[in-house]
């Protein structure tokens, strides 16, 4: 697996780029500005959105303090695993988001995610992202459908 973020201190955005060894890329966007987290996972037609909270804000400043403008990710020394759950009825219209989410989900179907406590046994894992931060702090963030 291959990471890389790109960091644009203009308009306060980090966007991490996660590549499988099959070269297929997902991308999770951070919007300092409006305090969102986009996810656009491969092989699947929508991307998700969740609040930032403080332990998003830490990381990712760190990676605005930065003097390059491209930076690439490794030496994974921690992790932490974060499940989501996307909410049931909570497609979001494309046009109401800023112009960086706009872009990274054209033409895919934007849901509403929450933290949850895990999977579960009755639901169905989606899929799963890791994100390190130069902090050597990695999260593990994995998708799920919650049940009604």
């Amino acid at each position: 697996i291959n990471q890389s973020a790109v960091v644009d201190e203009q308009n306060n955005l980090v966007t991490f780029s996660v590549t499988s060894t099959a070269n297929q890329t997902s991308t999770v966007l951070f919007d300092i500005r409006h305090g969102l987290i986009c996810y656009k996972p491969v092989d699947t037609e929508s991307c998700f959105l969740r609040k930032m909270e403080q332990f998003d804000y830490d990381n990712v400043r760190s990676l605005l303090d930065e003097s390059t403008h491209k930076v690439t990710v490794s030496d994974i020394s921690a992790g932490q695993t974060e499940f989501l759950g996307v909410l049931a009825a909570t497609q979001v219209n494309i046009s109401t988001l800023e112009q960086p989410l706009q872009d990274l989900c054209q033409d895919r179907s934007v849901h509403w995610t929450r933290k949850a406590e895990g999977p579960g046994k009755e639901r169905l894992v989606y899929f799963c992202i890791d994100i390190c931060f130069p902090s050597n702090i990695c999260v593990s963030v994995c998708f799920y459908y919650l049940p009604e």
